[in-house]
């Protein structure tokens, strides 16, 4: 994700969540039931079905090769997240600003998990995986100098034991002290985000459990709506 689209679904993703406070001042016990409400509320429920498309093709070869025939990988992720900030958006409109039952509290919340971890999984993690490459590399730069100094320490101190010289302006051109410094410092930070990438990966379990549970969820509020009638058609 580029700079510029992770500025959107920052943007995004923050009104969401200042969207949750809004239920303390208005609420709209009908509205879920009128004919808008239940129009956002399909609309909130396909965008959350088409969302399976992402992670089915992820994991089937033969739903991948049919995909991957209209769009690429790539851009059914950023539909994958761009679609799940947008039917969430709608979702908590659908409700009106007020639950009658302790199912669609679950919803709600389940549906907010899917989000926060959701959105965590595509940016920081590979962001944090990123990182750590690039430190990886730089630490292997440094231990190659490293073993180079070592050599150049080695061929002196084989110089002065054969009575030869050694200059003290030769011994500063070999930065081992920094050297050492940088290499302990650079394991440190790798270390840090590889800790942090074990986190983030937990967070990734979270996001697909509260998925499953966000879709069980899903399912048991369309057959009570089924089963208890459309009040705008009555």
């Amino acid at each position: 994700m580029g700079e510029r689209e992770r500025l959107i679904v920052d943007v995004v993703l923050a009104g969401l969540l200042f969207l949750v406070p809004a239920f303390l001042f208005h609420s709209d016990d009908r509205f879920a039931g009128s004919l808008a409400g239940f129009a956002l509320g399909a609309c909130a429920a396909a965008l959350m079905i088409l969302l399976l498309i992402y992670p089915l093709a992820k994991y089937s070869e033969a739903l991948k090769g049919l995909v991957t025939r209209v769009m690429s990988m790539r851009i059914l992720l950023s539909f994958h997240v761009y679609a799940g900030i947008v039917a969430a958006f709608v979702a908590l409109l659908h409700t009106g600003h007020k639950f009658h039952s302790s199912l669609g509290i679950a919803l709600i919340a389940s549906m907010l998990t899917v989000v926060v971890t959701g959105f965590v999984g595509r940016y920081y993690l590979p962001r944090t995986a990123a990182e750590i490459r690039t430190q990886q590399s730089r630490l292997a730069t440094l231990r190659t100098a490293y073993d180079r100094t070592a050599l150049i320490l080695s061929s002196l101190d084989t110089a002065a034991s054969d009575g030869a010289a050694v200059s003290a302006a030769a011994l500063q051109d070999v930065p081992l002290l920094q050297l050492v410094d940088g290499i302990s410092d650079l394991e440190y930070a790798i270390e840090s985000h590889e800790s942090v990438k074990r986190v983030f990966m937990q967070w990734i379990g979270l996001h697909v459990v509260a998925a499953i549970a966000m879709y069980a969820l899903l399912a048991l509020h369309v057959a009570a709506e089924i089963y208890y009638g459309l009040r705008w058609l009555a």
